[in-house]
């Protein structure tokens, strides 16, 4: 295979000396590295911002006579050099984690499918938590040396942007991505020819090319259907991401399990640990079996071979967050694939069956667990309600022997952390901080961290938050895009001063975004106090198909709106990573209302812990492990969780009274230097006790210990 790195933009424009640039710019490995993005931003400052960030559309977009006075400029030429020696040394380096604790299987490669990768805001191959997930799992994967290949899609639309009307109604809107501007390119194989499978489907076959982009040590590979062999409809199979009806998904499902597979075998790689995240890409072990049983296997020989290697990962407790297939579908995409596996139509339905749904039609949650040998949650108490939700297809086992461990999800500190915050944490708890981010020991430092000190830099934090979000609001009112009412739900009024508090997640109905405005009355007590006010700042998207969750959007934005709550509130439209990054950074606290016990993981809470924004939220998800009593705040969960309106009014009640009687006296109570101890002190049990626990240097190790090692100690017969 020849991973040909041709890249935009005409090379006779960059000087020799500067040549590598174009390198580092298409190795998002400079997403990460502070050092990399300080020495694009010093290429151009202005450019830098104009082009959100991205290092590829700035070089395209660079003066040749710029370019020429830098090669001249000796101060530059020692940043660029010693961002180059970082690079290299991190590419070449043979001591990794993953060498020094596995030696003995160096060699093998560990394929991860997923159907969204949130790697950086440029590449728009994500819509939320699961993207962003694995995103950070391939950058830890590389930053400890593990061999992981991605497999995911092109996504030539990506995913929707969202438009708010003067009303408050979400629309979805799809651009089509320029794949000049972004660092991925076309796979190129040794013959010279762009890397294409094919993929049955039903009675017609589609043809996918592949791409590729570079995280670091690790590369992920992308599937794209928009080829000119394809009919029209199959060119868009893979254009968005969570688009179509239900037989679209069903052939993106397809095509990302099955013809995931086989971009791997034209490729020339033989994976020994595959990894489903989620249950999108669980064709891929009926297309492993269907090799070995054409190359000789039994089907029962076959099935155990793969389940033994296969790893999978379930991120819901919500019922409709499983994909299950109408029977007639099935059998129009299989019929005649089930013979290939040596199977009946009937034995192949029933891979797909939950037992206790029989007529429901082909769940890809449970075949995934069919033929997986090491199946986990993401988190603790995940884990739990796994194993009673998928204890049927293990009949008999009592439900703490069902074989479905937790692995709790944790977050790419290098990626999440503010600058600010980094440079305070290097200051304070040793320059080599973030290679150590999962020791204990290290956080245990945060304590020596002067208060003034950490105050100020959150401050400052809040302030470029609440500047950022006053300039989106001033730019769409010049470009003429919002209305007067809409600038003020964007948030021109906040006060950097006041206690701010954030929510930004996928709007979805059981994560209650509108939990606060229960009791308008008290709200407006909290908001409007003149000496200790409060303001909260919303953000994120519905999915276009979810009307009950688009009205949630709707009813927020119209409280934005309200001239009793309006100067008070915002609501931030086309929630993505750039503006993830400003708000888990600035805001004072983070809040999180999913009703229990709804909420599998979440990770936003995580990242605003690590920059000292402490969490309020329900004890559910990644929280019911972090809460400690003393690092935060938690809603306690009641007796009863059968009846959502009693759940809801318990809720609220409590979040109130947190907020009125905890919250609100501890940030304002200061001292005379104008310094919150005691909020001070929370921040930092905060980033004490959640770093270290929750994030993605402690997580992608379990995955590695409790699974992918594991995974590696099969038959010597095996594929």
């Amino acid at each position: 295979m020849n991973d040909d790195q041709s890249v935009a933009g005409p090379p006779e424009t960059f000087p020799g000396s500067l040549v590598r640039l174009q390198e580092l710019a298409h190795n998002l490995w400079w997403s990460w590295k502070p050092e990399a993005r300080r020495l694009f931003e010093t290429l151009d400052p202005t450019l830098w911002r104009l082009s959100h960030h991205n290092p590829v559309k700035l070089l395209q977009d660079m003066k040749p006579e710029r370019l020429a006075a830098l090669a001249e400029d000796p101060a530059f030429i020692r940043q660029y050099s010693a961002v180059l020696k970082t690079y290299d040394e991190y590419m070449a380096s043979k001591g990794t984690w993953y060498a020094t604790q596995y030696p003995t299987i160096s060699n093998g490669t560990i394929a991860y499918f997923s159907a969204e990768f949130g790697l950086h805001n440029s590449i728009p191959i994500y819509s939320g938590g699961l993207g962003i997930l694995a995103g950070d799992h391939c950058k830890e994967a590389s930053d400890l040396g593990i061999p992981l290949v991605g497999i995911g899609f092109m996504y030539p639309q990506g995913y929707f942007h969202q438009r708010i009307t003067p009303e408050g109604w979400q629309e979805a809107v799809y651009e089509p991505v320029n794949r000049l501007e972004l660092p991925i390119h076309q796979v190129i194989m040794p013959s010279g020819a762009p890397c294409q499978v094919q993929i049955e489907m039903g009675n017609r076959t589609v043809s996918a090319l592949v791409w590729h982009v570079r995280v670091g040590r690790v590369v992920l590979y992308l599937i794209d259907t928009d080829v000119p062999d394809n009919a029209p409809t199959d060119r868009e199979l893979s254009a968005r991401l969570y688009g179509g009806d239900q037989e679209v998904r069903l052939c993106q499902e397809i095509l990302l399990g099955i013809g995931g597979v086989r971009v791997l075998r034209a490729l020339g790689l033989s994976p020994t640990v595959w990894h489903a995240n989620e249950g999108h890409a669980a064709f891929l072990t009926l297309e492993r079996i269907r090799e070995l049983v054409l190359a000789g296997h039994t089907h029962a020989d076959a099935s155990e071979l793969v389940r033994h290697s296969t790893v999978f990962t379930t991120h819901t407790p919500v019922p409709a967050g499983h994909d299950v297939f109408p029977t007639h579908l099935i059998e129009r995409y299989f019929h005649g694939y089930w013979d290939q596996l040596g199977l009946t139509r009937e034995a192949f339905l029933r891979l797909g069956e939950h037992p206790d749904l029989p007529e429901a039609g082909f769940n890809m949650t449970a075949l995934a667990m069919r033929m997986s040998a090491h199946l986990n949650g993401v988190s603790r108490e995940h884990g739990r309600i796994s194993r009673t939700m998928w204890r049927s297809l293990w009949p008999g086992l009592p439900q703490d022997l069902v074989p479905i461990r937790s692995i709790t999800n944790g977050i790419h500190v290098p990626t999440w952390i503010a600058p600010e915050m980094h440079h305070l944490y290097s200051k304070y708890l040793g320059p080599d901080w973030a290679d150590r981010s999962d020791d204990p020991a290290v956080w245990h430092r945060v304590t020596e961290i002067p208060d003034g000190e950490l105050w100020a830099v959150r401050q400052t934090l809040k302030r470029k938050l609440i500047s950022f979000i006053r300039e989106r609001a001033r730019a769409g009112w010049v470009q003429g895009h919002l209305e007067a009412s809409q600038v003020l739900a964007a948030g021109t009024l906040l006060d950097p001063e006041a206690l701010t508090i954030g929510f930004a997640r996928r709007f979805a109905t059981y994560k209650r975004a509108t939990l606060l405005f229960s009791d308008l009355e008290r709200l407006k007590d909290l908001l409007q106090n003149r000496w200790r006010p409060v303001q909260i700042v919303f953000a994120g998207k519905a999915h276009p198909a979810d009307e009950p969750a688009r009205y949630f959007i709707h009813q927020v934005y119209n409280f934005c709106k309200d001239h009793g709550l309006g100067g008070h509130i915002a609501f931030l439209k086309n929630y993505d990573m750039h503006l993830a990054k400003f708000l888990v950074q600035g805001v004072d606290v983070w809040l999180n209302t999913p009703r229990p016990p709804m909420e599998a993981s979440g990770t936003s809470g995580q990242k605003a812990a690590l920059n000292g924004a402490p969490h309020l939220s329900v004890l559910d998800g990644w929280w019911h492990e972090g809460y400690d009593g003393a690092n935060g705040w938690a809603i306690p969960l009641p007796t009863d969780l059968h009846d959502p309106h009693a759940l809801d009014a318990h809720d609220a009640e409590h979040l109130y009274r947190i907020i009125e009687q905890d919250v609100v006296p501890l940030y304002y109570d200061r001292d005379r230097d104008g310094i919150p101890r005691g909020w001070i002190q929370i921040v930092k049990d905060a980033i004490r006790t959640v770093a270290p626990r929750f994030c993605a240097r402690r997580m992608v190790k379990e995955y590695m210990q409790l699974s992918y090692a594991p995974a590696t100690a099969r038959p010597p017969t095996a594929w």
